[in-house]
């Protein structure tokens, strides 16, 4: 069974040797679970273990290219990526961590400086940047905000009564202050006695996308339908069923409008709309692999597109759009993750994945090219990474990140992220030992996330885990 209860390819205890793949670029990954008592019921956690492959060179002229990345400082309070691929060297380090007694958190955005958390509570909780010292909330008379997102001073919420609510806030240093501007679908002044609107899904919204130029909102659904609405005068101005099983994400490309959705119908469609009207028309759908998606993410630059997507068999799979006729080729898949990718966000080149395996994945894509590489592993939940959020802090001397997770173990996360400059490469002739200590060394590793006991439970179960 997959995280949302249906049958999935991912199988909690996987032994076989997995490859880490990417167009360019392959190391192997073998996972070896940690046995005790030989019970299946008594794995709590598993001891993931890398090695470098060796591939025989293809000619006489071919080299190996890899970074030569110093420690780190013993009293730095960086921890050094364990994973050491050929790529800038990238340091992490968790800088809050928060458990919450309102329930998971299912949600999270930034805007003007504030991360907004949506959980089971009523209240969005409202955290001031980069060290989460809370700074008030938004009180509304429904809980469970499954989705959420921020556009300068407005606030998107969905909420557990299949509505959207939308919020003004005015932070500062000294003060936040917010104002509820309207709900969506907007109660009929006609018929007041009716509960529901022709217009309101009826079932959990789970995505919320805002394109600006137009002034549109996109709401998806479990109801398997997606619902445009003119933010101007709160009506809804399109509504179509959108896929055959429920809709988990939406990204809007900011630049041309074009609308993306993934479903558990283990596809993703791109729509338009048509031109002078306020009606969408499908143009293309995307599948490359029968499994559940949960996660979309737009990477934009000037001369790239990248739609990358999170399915429950843990792949990453990424397209790319063409420049001259616009059709996104499917560019390969990053695999590293052992179960479920349910949230994804992609910043710059940077592509941030978070898992049910309760880990998350720093993934890097060469400029000009399809190559990505896995840059780190941050471990650090003991329960699935439910949501992701970043955002960039520029330094002097290197880029950084702040990037917050939040997991089914009620525990939210603030990680700071820095990729330094390049380092000097080092070359070497293809019957040089590519590994001797004496020019390079790529460290083997162990990494043992500690899974939420009650959750490895549930999992080896089978029952349903709610999201």
């Amino acid at each position: 069974m997959d995280f949302y209860g249906r049958k999935s390819p991912c199988r909690f205890i996987d032994e076989e040797k997995m490859t880490m793949q990417s167009p360019c670029h392959h190391h192997h990954l073998s996972y070896k679970p940690y046995q005790k008592n030989n019970s299946i019921t008594d794995y709590d956690y598993h001891h993931l273990q890398y090695s470098p492959s060796r591939h025989s060179p293809s000619n006489n002229n071919s080299t190996h290219v890899i970074s030569v990345i110093p420690p780190p400082s013993p009293e730095s309070p960086w921890a050094l990526s364990p994973l050491q691929t050929p790529s800038p060297a990238l340091l992490y380090h968790c800088v809050a961590s928060l458990h919450r007694q309102e329930g998971n958190i299912h949600s999270i955005t930034v805007s003007r400086g504030i991360v907004f958390t949506g959980s089971d509570s009523s209240r969005v909780r409202a955290w001031r940047q980069p060290d989460c010292v809370q700074r008030g909330f938004l009180k509304a008379s429904c809980g469970e905000v499954r989705a959420i997102l921020g556009y300068g001073n407005m606030i998107f919420t969905s909420h557990k009564d299949h509505k959207v609510r939308m919020w003004n806030i005015t932070p500062s240093s000294e003060s936040f202050r917010s104002r509820k501007l309207g709900t969506l679908p907007k109660r009929s002044s006609f018929l007041p006695f009716l509960r529901t609107s022709t217009y309101q899904h009826k079932d959990c919204v789970s995505c919320i996308a805002y394109y600006h130029a137009e002034g549109l909102l996109y709401t998806g659904s479990w109801d398997k339908t997606v619902k445009t609405w003119r933010i101007s005068d709160k009506k809804c101005v399109d509504s179509f069923v959108a896929h055959d099983d429920n809709v988990n994400a939406i990204v809007v490309n900011p630049e041309d409008g074009c609308v993306f959705t993934c479903s558990s119908d283990s596809s993703i469609k791109v729509w338009r709309r048509v031109y002078g009207q306020s009606s969408h028309t499908l143009t293309i759908t995307l599948k490359f692999q029968p499994s559940p998606i949960n996660a979309l993410a737009l990477s934009l630059s000037m001369n790239s597109c990248f739609l990358y997507s999170g399915s429950s068999d843990g792949f990453v799979n990424f397209w790319e759009k063409e420049r001259m006729s616009g059709r996104f080729n499917h560019g390969g898949f990053l695999q590293g993750h052992r179960f479920s990718v349910l949230c994804l966000v992609a910043i710059n080149k940077l592509i941030f994945s978070g898992s049910e395996d309760t880990t998350i994945r720093v993934w890097r894509r060469e400029e000009g090219s399809c190559f990505h590489e896995c840059l780190a592993v941050l471990d650090g939940h003991r329960g699935p990474v439910r949501c992701l959020a970043a955002s960039l802090e520029m330094d002097k001397v290197v880029k950084g990140f702040l990037i917050y997770s939040a997991s089914l173990d009620q525990s939210f996360k603030v990680w700071r992220v820095k990729v330094l400059p390049e380092e000097k490469k080092v070359s070497f002739d293809h019957d040089t030992e590519l590994f001797e200590p004496k020019t390079a060394k790529i460290m083997e590793y162990e990494m043992s996330p500690v899974l939420s006991p009650s959750w490895v439970e549930k999992k080896l179960q089978g029952n349903h885990l709610e999201l």
